[in-house]
């Protein structure tokens, strides 16, 4: 239970675990854009991992923030900035014990899972990774945890690591642990697979890390908005994610660290704030997490996040997580059924992600077609253009799904995906 005092905007209501069962009609209600109609049909969205819609209680504690509550926090005496930093440290500790990590210190705000990444690479990775050192990530990232490794790489003279994957899209242990030697510094892997929905056995990967002395980031993403999270249990290192994809706001992510590696880390950025005293001879640094958040944060993001974090709190993230996987089994079994269609990703574990190919049709015609009946997917490589050659497509589409979604609308994607056949028979 959070020891966090309710705001205004909070709702009344019971929550939807404590209801009878999940009503997702009720959570559909909650979400305003999902009301409205695109090109004259029902919207159907299933881009949920390029971004997910957001509840009238994360929009009305943003609106709340900037009619009763905005000034800059940190350095001010007056009401209005006591009032602000107190409501930003309390979504940072909503945070905390949403990841179950040990210290609200460990909480780091940033823009994004992707600023949460290089914070680590050019901070914890630039100080411990030197010329002929090793960095190990996975053939199924994003490009958000490529490129920073491979800038850090070219820069100390290291080299980049990849640990392969089978032909469904699931990681090879033996292969993995093989790539685990004296000059690993770091393994930096995503918990659930943006492009394929694959949920990497975390808890077991950071074993084999640990075992041979290596940390281990994750990037979360993915898997925030959809399984239960406990950073302690799970042992890794640093874990981020993007509060755009958690149903809170953009702008706003997080970086959990272990204070005893945060502490040891020099600052990514220099300005206001992260600051204990400045001289022109010798600036002294703040202390953890204030170390790493230079300048004016996103105060008003930090409010939408933790309102939307206990909206996740509300439903309940085991009742979300069975949701969704009661529509990924329901789509698996209906879109694979279409002939001339292939799925991309057919891992054992897996979340609410269905990317596929078309015989004959490129993935940006299928989704060009969907979109005119209103059902949003995401087409492309998903920034992960090495695991799309991997599987040798240039491309894929992509349902994603969210606590939202419905088994109807699964249907109207199969109608949709039939009349793609058709246009192009």
């Amino acid at each position: 239970m959070s020891s966090v005092a309710k705001l205004p905007w909070d709702t009344k209501k019971p929550t939807l675990h404590e209801a009878a069962g999940f009503d997702v009609e009720r959570v559909r209600a909650d979400f305003p854009i999902l009301q409205q109609k695109a090109h004259g049909h029902k919207l159907v969205y299933l881009d949920n991992a390029a971004t997910s819609q957001k509840p009238k209680a994360m929009i009305d504690a943003i609106v709340h923030y900037y009619e009763h509550e905005n000034a800059n926090i940190h350095r001010g005496v007056h009401y209005l900035s006591e009032i602000a930093t107190e409501e930003y440290e309390n979504a940072r500790k909503v945070v905390q014990e949403f990841l179950h990590a040990a210290h609200p210190s460990e909480i780091i705000f940033v823009r994004s899972t992707t600023e949460a990444i290089n914070l680590v690479a050019q901070t914890y990775g630039r100080t411990h990774v030197g010329a002929g050192d090793e960095v190990l990530i996975t053939a199924m990232e994003h490009h958000s945890n490529i490129v920073p490794w491979q800038l850090l790489c070219e820069e100390k003279g290291a080299k980049l690591q990849i640990a392969p994957i089978n032909d469904k899209g699931e990681l090879l242990l033996d292969e993995f642990e093989k790539l685990l030697r004296p000059g690993t510094k770091i393994v930096s892997l995503g918990h659930l697979s943006n492009a394929l929905g694959t949920i990497n056995p975390l808890a077991q990967i950071v074993r084999l890390a640990h075992a041979h002395g290596v940390p281990v980031l994750v990037d979360g993403a993915q898997a925030a908005p959809r399984l239960p999270l406990n950073v302690r249990e799970l042992d890794c290192d640093f874990y981020a994610f993007s509060g755009h994809k958690a149903y809170g706001p953009t702008g706003i992510g997080i970086l959990y660290g272990k204070l005893a590696l945060l502490e040891k880390m020099p600052p990514y950025q220099g300005g206001g704030d992260m600051i204990s005293s400045v001289t022109f001879e010798k600036t002294l640094y703040n202390k953890v997490p204030h170390k790493f958040e230079a300048g004016t944060p996103d105060m008003s993001g930090a409010v939408g996040l933790r309102a939307a974090i206990e909206y996740l709190n509300g439903l309940g993230m085991e009742n979300i997580e069975k949701h969704e996987h009661e529509l990924l089994a329901y789509a698996t079994g209906k879109v694979s059924a279409i002939p001339g269609v292939r799925l991309i990703g057919t891992a054992k574990e897996k979340a609410g992600v269905l990317s596929f190919v078309m015989d004959g049709v490129h993935p940006h015609d299928i989704g060009t077609i969907l979109d005119q009946d209103g059902i949003a997917i995401r087409t492309g490589h998903h920034c992960a253009q090495p695991l799309m050659d991997r599987f040798g497509v240039d491309a894929t589409a992509r349902a994603s799904f969210g606590l939202y979604n419905t088994k109807e609308e699964i249907d109207a994607l199969v109608q949709g995906i039939q009349k793609v056949q058709e246009v192009f028979a």
